[in-house]
């Protein structure tokens, strides 16, 4: 269930900025927008419940400073055909089992995969075609909320979410609390590639966003229970 109203943290948390760089790359980079995912071996590349190879929007290794992630590499993936905001199912004070699969009314199944892999370590043999594979580099911050309990506004992971409504907090089906890990804000548009099928709902043809391009907090379990054991909050 979602919890609002909690009391504000204050205390400066480890956090960095994500940069994402101009020139295109032409090789495989683990910190990446587009690109060719960092996949473990047993693992296919998401499709969306519509049958399409979900987009890769991007993908980073996170320092070792981020708690229980440190280490870990970070997927976002995102149904091109099919952007919307998601609502989180839930059943008996908790995420329902295998939420990451769960229908996302009206539709029945999710259209965005997000993963933290452990053993990812050689890219995927194909690129992404659609997003424009662009390098990100992280900058390390102290993240010191406001009067308000509310981090700073940026792509960026760790630190304190800066909630454009109430903070939520969600369990996972395990039972674990999440954990808020990564922030993209609120209509950041990622560039594709041209003569790309524009995206449902975008400003144009020439970008796509993620969840109708709401500020996004991904909340992840830290107990690593699964992969694909990350909710993605829309907010705006």
């Amino acid at each position: 269930m979602i919890e609002r109203g909690v009391t504000p943290i204050r205390e400066g948390l480890p956090a960095h900025t994500v940069e994402v760089g101009t020139e295109p790359l032409d090789r495989p980079a683990r910190n990446s927008v587009g690109g060719r995912p960092f996949l473990d071996g047993s693992q296919d590349w998401p499709e969306c419940f519509c049958g399409e190879r979900m987009a890769l929007f991007f993908q980073l290794d996170l320092p070792p400073d981020l708690g229980p992630f440190g280490g870990d590499h970070l997927l976002v993936f995102h149904c091109r055909a099919h952007n919307d905001a998601t609502e989180a199912p839930y059943a008996d004070g908790r995420l329902v089992p295998r939420y990451w699969e769960a229908p996302q009314p009206p539709y029945p199944g999710p259209f965005w995969r997000v993963l933290l892999q452990r053993r990812a370590t050689d890219p995927f043999p194909e690129a992404e075609p659609s997003v424009r594979a662009l390098p990100l580099t992280l900058r390390p911050f102290v993240d010191t909320p406001d009067t308000r309990g509310i981090g700073a506004q940026a792509f960026k992971v760790g630190g304190t979410p800066s909630w454009a409504q109430d903070p939520e907090h969600h369990r996972c089906a395990c039972g674990t609390d999440l954990v808020y890990l990564c922030q993209v804000p609120e209509g950041m548009e990622f560039a594709v590639h041209p003569g790309q099928p524009e995206q449902p709902y975008s400003l144009g043809d020439d970008s796509y966003w993620l969840f109708l391009g709401n500020e996004v907090y991904l909340l992840a379990c830290p107990a690593h229970c699964d992969p694909a054991a990350v909710w993605p909050v829309n907010q705006n």
